[in-house]
C-alpha cells in the first residue's frame, strides 16, 4: 500500500514538472465562476492553513512581484499562474518532507491581479477588478454608463494573447435591441475597453 502511495507521489511531481503538465497554467485563459478556477497572479492576497500545523500556515500572504510567495521552512513558492486547488496539492506533495499526510487549505482573499480598463466615453474610466465572469455590459455599468457623446456603435475591446493584440468590436446598441447577444462578450484578464 505504502509503496503505491509512493508511486503516485512521483507521477505527481513528475506532472509537475513536465511541460504542460497540470502545473503550468494557460496566461490567458479566460476568468471562470469560481476561485477554484481562478488564476492567482501579482497582487493578490491568499491565506495558506496546514491543518494542525500553525508553523506552516500564512494567514495573509501577498503574491509578490515574481508570482511567488514564503512560506516558514519551505522558503519561495510559486503561486502565480496556478489555481489555489492546483497550489494546495503542490503544497500537500512538498510538506510531506515535514509532517506526515498534510492537509491544505488554500484560500483567495482578495483578487487583485485580474484586472480590465475602460476608457473613453463612459462615467468613470478607470482600472475594474476582475474578480468574477463579467461581461461587456456589465462592465459598462461599472463604469456608470456612457456620457452623452458616447459612440454606442463604435465600442471595442483591445485583447492581448500569445499571438499578439486583437480588436473585438462591440455594438452596444445591437446587445441592448436583442439583435447580437454574441456580441455582449465575456471579458478576460488585461482587456480594455474603449469607448469612442
Amino acid at each position: 500500500m505504502s509503496c503505491r502511495k509512493g508511486l503516485l507521489a512521483i507521477l505527481l511531481v513528475l506532472l509537475m514538472w513536465s511541460p504542460g503538465g497540470v502545473w503550468g497554467a494557460e496566461k490567458s485563459a479566460p476568468l471562470k465562476m469560481g476561485t477554484d478556477d481562478y488564476t492567482m497572479g501579482y497582487g493578490d492576497v491568499i491565506s495558506i492553513l496546514v491543518w494542525k500545523e500553525p508553523d506552516f500556515s500564512l494567514e495573509e500572504s501577498i503574491v509578490r512581484l515574481d508570482g511567488k510567495i514564503t512560506l516558514p521552512l519551505v522558503n519561495d513558492i510559486q503561486a502565480a499562474g496556478r489555481t489555489t486547488r492546483v497550489l494546495k496539492a503542490y503544497l500537500e506533495i512538498i510538506l510531506r518532507k515535514y509532517i506526515d499526510n498534510p492537509v491544505v487549505t488554500v484560500i483567495l482573499k482578495e483578487a487583485r491581479s485580474q484586472r480590465f480598463y475602460i476608457l473613453g466615453e463612459v462615467a468613470r474610466t478607470g482600472e475594474y477588478s476582475l474578480s468574477k465572469e463579467l461581461t461587456v455590459l456589465q462592465a459598462f455599468a461599472l463604469a456608470g454608463g456612457f456620457t452623452e457623446w458616447a459612440n454606442k456603435k463604435g465600442v471595442f475591446v483591445l485583447r492581448r494573447d500569445d499571438s499578439g493584440d486583437t480588436v473585438i468590436k462591440v455594438n452596444y446598441l445591437d446587445i441592448v435591441s436583442g439583435r447580437d447577444f454574441k456580441g455582449n462578450i465575456i471579458l478576460q484578464a488585461d482587456d480594455t475597453i474603449v469607448v469612442p
